[in-house]
């Protein structure tokens, strides 16, 4: 290995520590959606809201705040102190871990600048990296604020699934920056037509995969957004309805889509079984195909993720008919897997839409 090579294996360890934590900011932005503690905080304090409170007077400062909210006063109305301190400790860990995150990027940036890593190819991707970066933090921001007018008592669900997708986004594209400094795509032989079919079909397919993903994990998001999973705690109908009746509104299709939880419950569950047997379809087209090592670990994941996501969903669902508000139990662990499968599904298909690209 090169000099240069070595140089852009570590900028790709660096996106990869990026990776990493941003999976990890995910999963804790879903813990505070669990615990519901994603309004405990009403200031966006971007330097000194890092600090929790460092005394009694302090506490007391920020509970008065709380309690002007609309989710105290028709919610958490007879919330103590103590109960106030365990909402606030996941908000702010969530927000802190998100400094910590742009605390690594941008120190790595400068070393890495300082040190000549970065090589003209790189200049484009970190830009639009760190663009992603501070939209995210904005829309992050304007979801919290959602949820501190009028009568809400949560963040709008709209604005929270605009959040998840977003930080799917951020993770995918600097998984795919990371990748690009680390694997070779398969080597295409230009004399091999059945190859190149065979290539070919797999990224057609692969998109259509992802179309099918990008839905199913909005819907994720709109479901915990409505804390709609325990509508329909039944599997595999929905409350003894193939097609549930109380999806029928005098609202537009739009506003039903969107706000209609028993709507959102079956889209959600529709999208996951197209995507599961989209997979099984897809599989053995991957299987088929020969490559390097990245592949041959790469073109199962997919199928095994799969699985083990529906699996996750069906238990969920199932799970959240003993839902005791306010207590972390079976149904919250799931839910917290769930997504976590998720994202990780999410990776496997880039991984093979990266693997067949060209170069």
């Amino acid at each position: 290995m090169d000099e240069q090579d070595q140089k852009s294996k570590r900028v790709a360890q660096w996106l990869m520590l990026g990776v990493i934590m941003t999976v990890i900011q995910i999963a804790l932005g879903g813990i505070t959606r669990l615990t519901g503690s994603g309004l405990s905080i009403t200031e966006w304090d971007v330097v000194t809201g890092a600090l929790p409170p460092l005394n009694e007077a302090q506490w007391l400062t920020l509970f008065a705040k709380y309690k002007t909210t609309p989710q105290f006063q028709l919610l958490n109305f007879d919330f103590t102190l103590s109960n106030f301190k365990f909402i606030f400790f996941w908000e702010w860990f969530h927000r802190l871990w998100a400094r910590t995150i742009g605390l690594v990027f941008a120190f790595g940036f400068i070393y890495f600048l300082v040190k000549k890593y970065f090589q003209p190819k790189m200049i484009q991707p970190l830009i639009i990296l760190f663009l992603l970066g501070a939209l995210q933090g904005a829309i992050g921001w304007i979801m919290v604020a959602s949820g501190l007018e009028g009568d809400a008592v949560y963040v709008k669900p709209t604005r929270l699934a605009l959040h998840f997708v977003f930080a799917l986004g951020l993770l995918a594209y600097t998984y795919w920056f990371a990748l690009s400094l680390l694997v070779q795509p398969i080597r295409r032989n230009s004399g091999n037509q059945d190859v190149s079919k065979q290539i070919k079909y797999i990224r057609t397919f692969g998109t259509i995969i992802l179309f099918i993903l990008f839905f199913q994990l909005i819907y994720g998001a709109l479901m915990a957004g409505h804390k709609a999973a325990n509508v329909a705690s039944t599997w595999p109908t929905i409350n003894g309805e193939w097609i549930p009746s109380a999806m029928k509104s005098k609202d537009s299709f739009l506003l039903n889509a969107v706000n209609n939880t028993i709507w959102v419950h079956f889209v959600h569950r529709g999208f996951a079984y197209l995507l599961f047997f989209s997979i099984i379809f897809w599989s053995p087209s991957l299987i088929k195909l020969q490559g390097n090592n990245f592949w041959v670990r790469a073109r199962v994941t997919p199928l095994v993720l799969v699985f083990v996501q529906v699996l996750l969903g069906i238990f969920t669902v199932l799970a959240s008919v003993h839902i005791i508000p306010g207590v972390w139990g079976g149904f919250e662990w799931l839910a917290q897997l769930h997504q976590l499968v998720g994202m990780l599904l999410l990776l496997s298909v880039v991984n093979i839409m990266y693997a067949t690209k060209k170069y």
